[in-house]
């Protein structure tokens, strides 16, 4: 389905002859809230497609495996225009990988939780080598309103997933764990990295004035949520 409303696209731009003056952006959401998916912060969770075909150098069919948030599109495409990036505006312009001048862009990304059915503080810096994720639910349980309901989410409530521990923190090598499966936050041997990542976690929210830093984030006054200590989004929601 995606292939043919993509397709249709692009002959709309053949056919009025704009295909060549023309940035092709497509990207998606997180998808579907399926166990350890969306809202929750390894490369399950957070990983999104992108793929742009137009002017400037994004043709040929190249694969990029550089660092990249949805952030850096606002600027690279200003680059691509030849236009001044706006003084509030974030992210980094991916014209240099594109150009073959650098392969990188960006050292570290960044990734949040706070609200989704319900409340589930999390953050996130993940490197080329390294994703340290932070969880600041003091209950270090899961918060099963954030899942949708679904087979796959019965079969792990039917093996206790209600009672399985949480880890403050979680720090991955991307390297020899790909799969992001054993958390080696408690390793000795990840001490360096483990601290380094704490310390680039702590200064982006620091200098992104993360409200979390000054307590619980707090609940929008028009908004209704589900309880953390319950088990679907379907439940009744509330003021938590």
């Amino acid at each position: 389905m995606l292939d043919s409303a993509v397709g249709d696209v692009m002959r709309a731009l053949e056919s009025s002859g704009q295909a060549e003056n023309t940035l092709v952006i497509c990207t998606t959401d997180h998808g579907v809230a399926f166990p350890e998916m969306k809202c929750n912060l390894t490369n399950h969770g957070t990983g999104v497609m992108l793929i742009v075909r137009g002017p400037g150098g994004f043709q040929g069919g190249k694969a990029c495996d550089s660092l990249v948030s949805q952030i850096d599109l606002f600027p690279t495409i200003c680059d691509l225009l030849e236009i001044r990036h706006p003084d509030w505006l974030e992210g980094r312009s991916l014209m240099p990988i594109i150009r073959e001048q650098k392969d990188q862009v960006n050292d570290a990304i960044f990734a949040e939780v706070n609200y989704h059915a319900a409340y589930e503080p999390k953050r996130r810096v993940r490197t080329t080598r390294w994703n340290y994720i932070r969880n600041y639910d003091p209950r270090h349980k899961p918060v099963l309103p954030n899942c949708d309901d679904g087979p796959s989410k019965t079969v792990w409530l039917e093996h206790g997933w209600k009672d399985r521990a949480v880890a403050t923190e979680e720090l991955y090598d991307l390297t020899f764990d790909p799969k992001e499966r054993r958390n080696v936050a408690a390793d000795p041997g990840c001490a360096e990295p483990l601290n380094d990542m704490r310390k680039r976690l702590g200064d982006w929210m620091r200098s992104s004035n993360d409200p979390l830093l000054r307590g619980p984030v707090p609940l929008p006054a028009d908004a209704v949520i589900n309880d953390m200590n319950g088990v679907s989004p379907k439940d009744k929601p509330g003021k938590y």
